[in-house]
């Protein structure tokens, strides 16, 4: 994956690739969206890693100091463009199954309603973006299937766009920013291999572990 994903670094393609597997991610939890960011984010940064080593040695004195700078600069931007992609790509996909299951709410209310816990999930989600807090969207992002339950039940409870968007925003943004700094720091300390995408992705399942114990985890009611 990583010999792929490195031929189609600071390409258009490596950007689209990306956009389509969070996208549909929403639909198809089990694709590889956040492992594909990581892998990216790894290539990105064993290619900076290398250019600023070649730069390095090639030259001498302020040429040096130029090169270093113009390809950090083109670095940093394509990690940043990465981040907004996955960012942006996670907010329509939201939106996409949010629409769908306002137009067609009976039809995925009945299917919610056919499992216990989606359909506390649900009720979850509804209690929490009417007193405001949105935490469990964010929340929600970095679970397994979590997206898919929270953007469906938010479309099926009729909940509105106000409501649901700057929870969706912020929570792609804190995934997309997670994912890709996960790839970046793991290719930049132990560069373009298996054992640093492993080691990222590992520590994306550990989040998403930890964010679904969360989301499950029973209310407390206190007593009046």
């Amino acid at each position: 994956m990583l010999e792929s994903l490195g031929s189609l670094s600071g390409t258009p393609w490596l950007y689209v690739i990306v956009s389509l597997s969070i996208l549909l991610d929403v639909f198809v939890p089990i694709l590889p969206s956040g492992v594909l960011v990581i892998a990216a984010a790894t290539t990105a940064a064993g290619t900076a890693a290398t250019g600023t080593t070649a730069a390095r040695t090639t030259t001498a004195g302020d040429a040096v100091e130029m090169a270093s700078s113009v390809h950090g600069g083109t670095h940093l931007a394509e990690i940043i463009s990465l981040v907004v992609c996955a960012a942006t790509a996670s907010v329509l996909g939201d939106m996409v199954a949010y629409r769908l299951a306002w137009r067609g709410g009976d039809r995925f209310d009945r299917a919610i309603s056919r499992s216990r816990r989606l359909t506390a999930a649900q009720e979850r989600l509804g209690a929490a973006l009417t007193r405001g807090g949105g935490g469990l969207v964010v929340l929600a992002r970095f679970a397994p299937a979590g997206r898919s339950v929270v953007s469906l039940g938010a479309g099926v409870a009729h909940r509105t766009v106000r409501e649901f968007l700057p929870w969706s925003a912020l929570a792609g943004l804190a995934w997309a920013a997670y994912s890709v700094s996960l790839g970046y720091f793991g290719g930049h300390w132990l560069g373009t291999s298996w054992m640093s995408t492993a080691l990222s992705v590992v520590a994306l399942f550990a989040a998403g572990s930890a964010a679904a114990y969360l989301v499950r985890r029973p209310q407390r009611h206190t007593a009046h």
